[in-house]
C-alpha cells in the first residue's frame, strides 16, 4: 500500500498495515500514502478521516513511525481537525509564545543597556516554561543588572527553564 490510490481503496486496511509494519522500512511509504488518502477523504467524510487519523496515531505510538505520522499530519493541518492535529497546533503555539517572550526579555535587557552573558542568553532562549519567562520579564523591567533577573529564587520557587 504505497500509493494514495491503493490506500484509498481500503483505508482501514491501510491503517492496520501501517500499525503492523510500524517497525519496517516500508512504513514511511505506507504512512505517506495514508496521509494523502485521508486528505482526500476529509472532503467527503470529515469525521471518518478524523477517526482514522487518531486511530493511526494511537496504533503507532511514540516511536519512529509515530514521529513520522505526526510530521506528515503537521505538514498540512488544514484538513486534519482531530485531537492529534490540535495537540500539534497547541505545541507550535506554545513554542512560538515562549520564543517571543525570550526575545522580548533579551531586547528589554539590551535596550536598558544591561549586559547579558552568553550563558544567560542561552538560558533565556532555551527556556520553554512560560511562567519562568514571565517572571524573568517582570524582573528585567527593574533589574539593576541582568544577573538580578536570574536569581536563586528560580530554584527555590520550583521554576524551570
Amino acid at each position: 500500500m504505497n500509493s494514495p490510490e491503493q490506500a484509498a481503496q481500503d483505508i482501514a486496511i491501510t491503517v492496520l498495515s501501517a500499525i503492523l509494519h510500524r517497525d519496517d522500512d516500508a512504513c514511511p511509504a505506507i504512512l505517506e500514502a495514508l496521509s494523502k488518502a485521508l486528505h482526500d477523504l476529509e472532503s467527503v467524510d470529515e469525521e471518518q478521516a478524523r477517526c482514522y487519523t487518531e486511530l493511526t496515531a494511537q496504533g503507532l505510538g511514540k516511536g519512529r513511525a509515530g514521529d513520522i505520522w505526526r510530521n506528515l499530519v503537521a505538514h498540512d493541518l488544514s484538513f486534519f481537525t482531530s485531537p492529534l492535529s490540535e495537540e500539534i497546533r497547541d505545541e507550535g503555539r506554545a513554542e512560538g509564545e515562549a520564543k517571543g517572550k525570550a526575545e522580548l526579555i533579551i531586547q528589554l535587557l539590551e535596550h536598558r543597556g544591561l549586559q547579558i552573558s552568553p550563558d544567560d542568553r542561552a538560558r533565556v532562549t532555551g527556556c520553554t516554561d512560560l511562567g519562568t519567562l514571565d517572571t524573568w520579564f517582570t524582573r528585567a523591567i527593574t533589574a539593576a543588572t541582568s544577573r538580578d533577573v536570574f536569581t536563586d529564587e528560580d530554584r527555590d520557587e520550583g521554576l524551570q527553564n
